[in-house]
């Protein structure tokens, strides 16, 4: 056993190896890549802008409409407690 311990190398060599594998495995990975032309890139960042602002519009509308349905509420139930 004591053999094993003198054979195995140190930490830091363990470590540089396990690293430059992890780089090696990383740039193979990367080439397998299939990355997005130009043009799609905008036409996706624009189907996003779009649908942000949409998404955005539909949220300001239902909070509009909540809002003024707890308003009509409070002033069937409380009338002139509302006013401001």
């Amino acid at each position: 056993m004591a053999k094993d311990k003198e054979k195995r190398p140190n930490f830091f060599v363990r470590l540089g190896k396990r690293i430059a594998k992890w780089f090696r495995e990383l740039k193979s990975e990367l080439k397998k890549v299939v990355w997005p032309t130009p043009k799609q890139t905008v036409n996706n960042t624009a189907v996003v802008i779009v649908v942000c602002i949409l998404v955005g519009a539909v949220i300001a509308l239902f909070s509009l409409a909540a809002s003024e349905g707890v308003s009509l509420l409070i002033n069937l139930v409380n009338p002139g407690a509302g006013v401001a």
